[in-house]
């Protein structure tokens, strides 16, 4: 499969720089792949599509303020540091992006807010990656209390505004539990406490694991032969109750629904030799693209995708057809769906 087969033209329009006030507002595409029918809803109408027995997986993560601002020692540049993930705790190690790059070489000192906190660079790790030791004596509470007063809601370069205060809410889902992505799980943005509820009163059940969401899915990918792209890796955990619930559905036929790329990626990283889905704690860097056959999900909420996207690629390898893929692509974008984190939502059955 080849990168140029998704290349589309999105208008800069379409790109949703506020998400719907009211989450499950949000406009629904929904796809049915038997029949290739395309069908305009809302996002609360997912209370008409699934019932009793029905499993929605869910992926827990929870948003940390992972953009923060300092400045050099000596020269006083400010400079932004973007904590990707944390590599030991006990040394206060992180891996992080820099910007710019060029002014941070191993040695040097950064200072966030009033000297709060204090950073020293150990090592380069790619051209805008780093590895730093914050130094900092206190308890853990304590630090990850300063890196929320210091830090900001790492929006994504595509929303061109300042944060606002009301970010920190919603880029966020409701359920979000389990700390340390730098994005949400953006299909599940949409549901509310009320349609959740709602769903479950009519039977659905709602499973969750967890899937802290790092750089992997958003680095551009630069081959054209696709099998030659590697993704980052990414730590998961699906428990024995998720997993036996959703076997439960898989046996009794039922809808089981992948709630955006990171669940899709963790359940099909961890497949049973009968299809079934296993419990894990684990790592995994699979790259779904078409061709690819899907084991455990029958269905999959998603948002929809930047062009030559790993993300779109995903999408597209659930629908199983790329011309139909591309076609109802064409369609969001004359229908103006709003696209990317803060934009509507596509359902496919």
């Amino acid at each position: 499969m080849k990168l140029s087969k998704f290349k589309f033209t999105l208008p800069e329009k379409l790109i949703a720089q506020h998400p719907e006030r009211q989450r499950d507002d949000a406009r629904l595409m929904v796809v049915r792949r038997s029949d290739r029918s395309i069908e305009h809803r809302v996002f609360r109408d997912l209370l008409d599509i699934f019932g009793d027995g029905d499993v929605l997986i869910l992926n827990d993560a929870k948003v940390f303020p992972a953009r923060m601002y300092g400045n050099k020692e000596k020269t006083g540049a400010r400079i932004e540091v973007f904590l990707l993930r944390e590599l030991n705790n006990e040394l206060r190690l992180w891996d992080v992006l820099v910007d710019p790059a060029r002014k941070i070489r191993v040695g040097n000192k950064l200072f966030f807010g009033d000297d709060e906190l204090v950073a020293e660079v150990i090592d380069n790790t790619t051209s805008r990656g780093r590895t730093i030791r914050f130094l900092f004596d206190g308890t853990d509470e304590e630090f990850n209390n300063i890196i929320n007063k210091l830090g900001e809601t790492p929006l994504p370069e595509y929303i061109k505004r300042p944060v606002e205060e009301d970010d920190q809410e919603w880029y966020q889902t409701i359920f979000a539990q389990t700390d340390g992505s730098i994005a949400p799980p953006k299909a599940g943005l949409h549901f509310t406490r009320e349609l959740m509820m709602r769903m479950e009163i009519k039977g659905s059940e709602f499973a969750k694991l967890n899937l802290n969401i790092g750089l992997g899915t958003s680095r551009p990918v630069e081959v054209e032969d696709l099998t030659k792209h590697k993704m980052d890796s990414e730590s998961f955990f699906i428990s024995q109750d998720v997993a036996d619930r959703v076997n439960k559905a898989k046996t009794a036929r039922k809808q089981v629904c992948a709630v955006g790329t990171s669940v899709l990626r963790a359940v099909e990283s961890s497949v049973s030799a009968f299809g079934m889905l296993n419990p894990s704690d684990q790592w995994t860097d699979k790259f779904l693209f078409p061709p690819y056959d899907f084991k455990i999900p029958t269905s999959f909420i998603t948002s929809f995708h930047q062009p030559e996207s790993t993300l779109l690629m995903a999408t597209a390898a659930f629908i199983g057809d790329l011309d139909f893929t591309k076609q109802l692509y064409k369609t969001a974008v004359k229908e103006e769906y709003r696209f990317l984190a803060y934009g509507d939502a596509l359902l496919i059955l």
